[in-house]
């Protein structure tokens, strides 16, 4: 398991972690004012570096909190009471103490900026009251509560309040949300950071915005996009550079990089993450550093040694109370034991390492090392156990996402595209509206003329030249708007339909008892290795192969759509003469009949495959659009679980209505071997023990039959 560093609000990527007076005199003048209260102070007299100190204690935050939080108490006490440069120093010295986690300091802190009196610092004092209470909640792991209180803050104060307090804001709100799963929120909140940082001017503050947005965009299925973002963060931290900026950029340039097939970029950016978190003496940020290396190590079939970072890691997160590094830790101790052998033991490693995250509420997180976790004991031949941590991962995913996720990895790529083309219809109809007022005033002059002249036959004949020319300018607007409208529900990549286009096509295949038609979900298997073995290029090919033979398996006027990375879903119409298992078998067969070529090279690949026929028997069972995918993306998994290049189907159900069947859905295995579910299995070519349509393998790779 990889992740960047355990808590990346608001501090959480600044430099230099030295005592705050060997850091005001170590190198150069911080330059630039970060907030109005700076300003102020460094007026004063005999106090011309202190908004220079205050910058680099923000840099250095999380190196040595506490240490720091004493240094600048300090400092504080001499500054005028109720001046911007104290409230400064306050907001300051609350986020040293949440890194530190004491609580008591946090309360105490939060309160005087609460209660800070009525003026023109008044903002600035309440969202950095809100800013100091969430990043303490943050530390402890509670999320959702540390979202609440930043989201709670009243727009206006927030507008009121200085760019760098707006700028915390927005950053801390940002991770905290990328962190729940709410990716669009977060790629809302990264991009007011961005702009804030930029208006502020700090090098430093553009670089840590930029990194956290690359692990969003990332998040978002974006890859190629988070790379030309972590290489911007890197370009920017150079300008100014220190330990801790250059840690995180390092450390998300590792990330980001993960899954290139020269992973060259990833070990050496893991290492500078290293060296600078050691220059820093920030232990806390080496624990996560030591963890995140020992990942490198397990992707490159190396469990010994990953085994032994994780080991160094583990002891080093514990006594710093870094409770994110921790379970990255346990989880990559765990894979390694179970890449060595050693199954059970290593599956209850990684298990408690996904409490730990699931206790943080980190269920992005969570998810993720679900299925990592899966993907090892499939390998390991722990059908049963990938089974279950692949059922896990699906429970904990719907938990966070559900449908938002899904639809983001691919809304988020098109949103600049059709914002640009809502823009472009705009000006149209713009244009359009321009065009029809000047025809509208024309008439008018030639009907005067008319009148005048007497020349009615002439003026009839300007008035139908007019109007034919509206009528062409209408034709050619509404002609742009249907291909813009077409383009905006393409995915661009394969040319499928996309989610927006399949909202408004499910409509029409949904009758007010539900769906009547035959449902597949089909999932590339393996892709992340076809990335990692040939590269994203190669990646690309593939999808856009697999849609060509998903095209050439269906008919026309059945939907076929990207339904998110490696995921489509098809709906066909149900005619005399089609079976959705004759239809199941022919994808499996078109896509793993033969591998695709690129590049001079083959590559083999096959499918998982989920399907049903609505209504389903005996009942006469009708589903919405929701549950009916919910199902087939049940015994997906299960085709998944169960060897992959499989399809799954759902035969019969012995539910009457929806609430029955989808509690028959959440335990369908169980289900199944009560006889209350039919399942239907095939095999895609190339398996050696086909079973037979009347029968579904079992976890132990024995036959039984599919109705048992």
């Amino acid at each position: 398991m990889l992740q960047p560093l355990a808590s990346r609000s608001t501090l959480c990527a600044a430099l230099a972690a030295l005592a705050l007076a060997a850091a005001c005199s170590d190198g150069g003048e911080a330059g630039g004012r970060a907030t109005r209260a700076t300003a102020a102070a460094a007026s004063a007299p005999g106090d011309a570096s202190l908004a220079q100190d205050f910058e680099r204690l923000e840099r250095a935050a999380r190196a040595k909190p506490a240490l720091y939080e004493q240094q600048l108490r300090a400092r504080a006490a001499r500054l005028p009471a109720g001046s911007a440069a104290q409230l400064d120093a306050l907001a300051l010295r609350g986020l040293l103490a949440a890194y530190a986690r004491d609580r008591p300091l946090c309360d105490q802190i939060a309160e005087q900026l609460r209660q800070w009196p009525a003026g023109a610092l008044r903002a600035d004092a309440v969202v950095a009251a809100a800013n100091v209470s969430a990043e303490y909640l943050v530390t402890q792991g509670d999320l959702r509560e540390a979202r609440r209180l930043l989201t709670a803050v009243d727009p206006q104060q927030l507008g009121a309040a200085g760019p760098a307090y707006r700028w915390r804001h927005h950053y801390q709100l940002a991770a905290v949300t990328s962190d729940i799963g709410e990716l669009d929120a977060a790629l809302t909140e990264s991009h007011s950071a961005l702009r804030l940082a930029e208006q502020i001017g700090r090098p430093w503050r553009v670089a840590v915005t930029l990194s956290d947005l690359a692990f969003t965009t990332l998040r978002a299925d974006t890859p190629a996009r988070a790379r030309q973002i972590v290489a911007q963060a890197l370009a920017e931290a150079l300008k100014d550079p220190d330990p801790m900026t250059l840690n995180q950029v390092h450390t998300m340039r590792g990330i980001v990089h993960a899954d290139d097939a020269d992973q060259s970029i990833t070990l050496q950016a893991t290492l500078d993450a290293l060296e600078e978190a050691t220059r820093a003496g920030a232990d806390a940020v080496r624990a996560t550093g030591l963890a995140n290396f020992a990942d490198y190590y397990l992707q490159h079939a190396q469990p010994a040694r990953a085994l032994e970072l994780a080991g160094q890691a583990l002891p080093l997160a514990r006594a710093t109370g870094n409770i994110g590094a921790e379970s990255i830790a346990r989880s990559n101790i765990g894979l390694a034991k179970i890449a060595m052998g050693r199954v059970a033991e290593g599956r209850t490693d990684v298990q408690a390492g996904i409490a730990l995250l699931e206790r943080q509420g980190a269920l992005a997180y969570a998810s993720g090392s679900w299925n990592e976790l899966a993907g090892y004991l499939e390998k390991a031949g722990d059908l049963a156990g990938a089974f279950g941590a692949y059922r896990e991962h699906r429970r904990v995913g719907e938990q966070v996402l559900r449908d938002e996720t899904r639809k983001l990895l691919l809304e988020a790529q098109e949103r600049q595209d059709a914002e640009q083309r809502a823009r472009d219809i705009e000006l149209l109809n713009r244009d359009n509206a321009l065009k029809a007022e000047q025809v509208h005033q024309h008439n008018l002059a030639l009907m005067l003329w008319a009148a005048l002249g007497g020349c009615v036959a002439t003026s009839l004949g300007l008035l139908y030249q007019a109007f034919r020319r509206v009528r062409r300018t209408n034709e050619a607007l509404a002609h742009s708007n249907a291909s813009l409208k077409r383009q905006s529900e393409t995915d661009p990549l394969t040319g499928l339909a996309n989610r927006r286009h399949f909202q408004a096509a499910i409509k029409s295949l949904s009758g007010p008892g539900g769906l009547t038609a035959s449902v597949f979900l089909v999932d590339v298997d393996h892709f992340k290795r076809i990335n990692d073995s040939f590269g994203h290029s190669a990646g690309d090919a593939v999808l856009v192969e697999i849609a060509r033979r998903l095209r050439e398996a269906v008919r026309d006027d059945d939907l076929i759509v990207r339904w998110g990375g490696e995921e489509f879903l098809i709906v066909a119409r149900t005619r005399e003469g089609l079976f959705a298992p004759q239809l199941a078998q022919r994808l499996l067969d078109l896509i793993g009949g033969r591998p695709v070529a690129h590049a001079g090279r083959d590559i083999p690949v096959t499918a998982s495959v989920g399907f049903v026929s609505l209504p389903v028997p005996p009942h006469g069972l009708r589903l919405s659009w929701e549950r009916a995918i919910d199902l087939v993306d049940t015994v997906l998994y299960l085709a998944k679980g169960h060897g992959r290049n499989k399809a799954y189907g759902v035969e019969r159900i012995d539910a009457a209505d929806a609430i029955a069947a989808a509690q028959l859905t959440a335990r369908l295995e169980a289900a199944w071997s009560e006889g209350r579910v039919g399942l239907l299995a095939l095999s895609g070519p190339g398996v050696a023990t086909a079973p037979s349509a009347s029968a579904v393998p079992s976890l132990d790779g024995g036959p039984r039959p599919a109705n048992a």
